[in-house]
């Protein structure tokens, strides 16, 4: 179960994000380290910062081909820019995308996200703070803003870097007298455990990291007709694109084709220009390769012979403007030679119209857990239906539809969230997606429903995910007509657990909530009888047991329950324990003496044979244990209608290892569910919902129970 502490905390983080921690301008302190203390300290007391959450030192480079005994990582030597340069340089002249070369790390994909970024100085200045230097107030530390699953983060570095032979390691300006681009390169491996981790990704895991935006992939083999439209428009908007080269096996990977571009590499695009050639207009296209060098060496590249028919002033305008690793070519070639692309919208913006409209955005924070919400895809009918659903409520259609049709858009975008971290212990990103369904008309308008197994057995989905991936995220620009409908979230196989984002994006004004049940209990009235109404076989029992003061302890309850379960061979259960017969004392126990009379004993045996009823109903394979997504439609049956957070609490208390809950477990739970709404009421006796308890009496509710 959940202890305490981290409950607290998430309920005190809900709190923090409510008054606005963790927007652009109230960045959240990561691993709470206050960059402007800590710079003081070290000022104060002349020291240069070392950071003791991220030493400088084996475990910060990696695990395995980065690890502690690899080739890669033998000679390595972590020195500050002081040692390696006699003047560095935090950004000489504004950041350029020459400020960022690779060095001996597989992360081309986030150096294209910074040289894209270089591009939008407003951009580039709320990931990399203005007035840090070497020379004013240098004290070894520095920071930056990257945003994580829906918040901003402020993360502290020092700058020790991982140097061989005098030469940082990693990423470097070409000059290699500047160091910003190193040290947010060190930012963004402290943020996932270390430098390997960020080995192998796609730009667009960057560009939303470093913008906040949401990011479209597009198959360049399978374009839309206006491609050049789209990515002109994008440009425009200071929108980050990337693309790359699929690579068709292992021998392609950062193999150079004949004209001198690399497979499976991340490049930036960084311009769109019409030029005027031999009398007709030609689409050229500028890109970069983060490796500083390697360029294409075919039509508009440095020095071909297309450049001579130009206008001389616009040719001197274009070349003027190149970086080195940077290049032209025919926007056909790029077309023909790419496969891939990759658009992060910052606003984010319409995506593909004329003008500049905003998208409303709504994000929510979900969890798959296994055994309450992790169903798996639509494969797997039996738990589909527990994963998260989400409704969206498309009021108004688009006002330029583009066809008859009366439709509204919006783009869903799933992340799951800090798995690049889980690489250390063998884990790696899930294979997630998402399908849409329409809301049935019995649960219109509604938001504490969960919808149940039957509905998605009976009702196709009315769009989807293209498809099931392993990267960081997935998302979709979806067309639909005005109305109610839900996403539902899911990892492709069942019980993989991960936390994730929803981010939805609609064009006009909506409204989208988490489908959830609304947190209820059907409490029968306490049953009213006495001695008499009791059976004499009943009375004996419980006299053979209570002995002369006719009250039976916790010990004696847990002897009769277990010698009356035993006799039912169809339940599986290893007996009832102490703790859960107290909790059963605690429940009926009326006059405070801790143990229970006859009439209290025979309450409590008619709510367990009531469950019992229930408990063999909802075991539908008759295993003698029921599945955890079997125990949430039974406590319902039993009269509690619990939220998705709840179920994840109950599962991880009362299932065992392989997501089964035995008898005795359902009891207990049934029976602290009962003792804690019961409880909850005696204090709200207005029905308000919200109870008020002093010290002494939450004290004493939580040390019983």
């Amino acid at each position: 179960m959940m202890p305490f502490g981290g409950m607290a905390a998430r309920l005190q983080r809900d709190r923090l994000r409510a008054e606005g921690v963790g927007q652009h301008n109230n960045a959240i302190k990561y691993l709470n380290q206050d960059y402007e203390a800590l710079k003081q300290e070290c000022i104060e007391s002349g020291t240069l910062f070392r950071d003791p959450q991220f030493p400088a030192g084996p475990s910060a480079l990696g695990f395995k081909e980065l690890g502690p005994h690899s080739s890669k990582t033998r000679g390595v030597e972590w020195k500050r820019p002081s040692e390696l340069v006699d003047d560095p340089q935090f950004i000489v002249g504004g950041a350029t995308r020459t400020d960022i070369c690779q060095g001996a790390l597989g992360d081309c994909w986030l150096l294209a996200a910074i040289g894209s970024l270089t591009l939008n100085e407003e951009l580039l200045h709320r990931v990399v703070p203005h007035g840090q230097s070497f020379q004013e107030d240098y004290a070894g530390i520095f920071h930056f803003q990257i945003w994580q699953f829906g918040e901003w983060v402020d993360v502290v570095v020092d700058d020790q870097l991982p140097t061989k032979d005098g030469e940082l390691l990693f990423v470097h300006s070409a000059e290699c007298t500047e160091f910003w681009s190193a040290l947010l390169e060190k930012a963004y491996a402290k943020l996932n455990g270390c430098y390997e981790s960020l080995s192998g990704g796609s730009t667009t895991e960057g560009f939303e990291d470093f913008t906040g935006g949401v990011a479209e992939m597009y198959d360049l083999k399978r374009p839309p007709r206006n491609m050049g439209h789209i990515i002109r428009k994008a440009l425009e908007r200071g929108s980050l694109l990337g693309c790359s080269i699929d690579i068709t096996s292992a021998f392609d990977m950062e193999a150079v084709t004949f004209k001198k571009l690399v497979k499976g590499h991340a490049y930036s695009v960084t311009a769109f220009r019409d030029v005027n050639y031999r009398g007709q207009q030609e689409q050229l296209i500028r890109i970069r390769n983060p490796w500083g060098q390697v360029e294409w060496t075919g039509a508009w590249s440095d020095g071909s012979s297309e450049w001579n028919n130009i206008d001389p002033d616009v040719r001197e305008e274009l070349q003027l403007k190149m970086e080195d690793g940077e290049f032209w070519m025919s926007f056909r070639d790029f077309m023909r030679e790419f496969s891939r692309l990759e658009i992060c919208n910052l606003t984010p913006d319409a995506l593909t119209k004329d003008e500049l409209s905003r998208w409303h955005t709504q994000v929510f924070e979900g969890t798959w857990r296994r055994g309450s919400t992790a169903g798996g895809c639509r494969n797997h009918p039996a738990t589909f239906w527990i994963n998260p659903q989400f409704k969206i409520k498309l009021l108004e259609e688009d006002d330029d539809p583009g066809d008859d049709e009366v439709a509204c858009s919006f783009l869903v975008a799933l992340m799951q969230k800090h798995r690049r971290r889980e690489r250390r212990v063998g884990g790696d990103m899930h294979t997630i997606g998402f399908a849409v369904y329409e809301v049935p008309e019995e649960a219109q308008g509604s938001q504490n429903v969960h919808l149940k197994k039957d509905f998605f057995l009976r009702n196709q989905s009315r769009a989807r995910s293209e498809t099931f991936i392993n990267l960081r995220e997935v998302s979709n620009q979806i067309r639909l007509p005005p109305g109610e409908y839900i996403v539902v979230p899911s990892t492709f196989e069942p019980h993989k657990e991960a936390d994730f984002i929803l981010r939805v994006f609609t064009e006009k004004q909506s409204d989208t909530e988490e489908l959830d049940e609304e947190i209820s209990a059907d409490l029968a009235d306490e049953e009213e009888i006495t001695e008499d109404d009791i059976e004499d076989g009943f009375k004996n029992m419980f006299q053979q047991l209570a002995g002369e003061d006719m009250e039976i302890s916790v010990f004696e309850l847990r002897t009769i329950l277990n010698r009356v379960i035993a006799r039912h061979k169809d339940l599986k259960t290893d007996g009832f324990s102490l703790d859960s017969c107290r909790n059963m004392v605690n429940l009926m126990d009326k006059d405070g003496s801790a143990r229970l009379g006859l009439v209290e004993f025979q309450i409590l045996w008619n709510k367990i044979r009531s469950w019992l009823t229930i408990f063999r109903q909802y075991d539908l394979d008759k295993s003698g244990t029921m599945s955890s997504y079997e125990m949430r439609m039974a406590l319902e049956s039993a009269g509690f209608k619990l939220n998705n957070k709840l179920h994840q609490v109950v599962v991880a208390r009362y299932a065992d290892a392989d997501m089964g809950v035995d008898f005795d477990n359902f009891v207990c739970c049934l029976v602290k569910l009962e003792a804690m709404f019961r409880f909850f009421r005696s204090m709200d006796s207005e029905g308000t919902g919200t109870a008020v308890m002093n010290l002494a009496e939450w004290l004493l509710l939580t040390m019983c129970g």
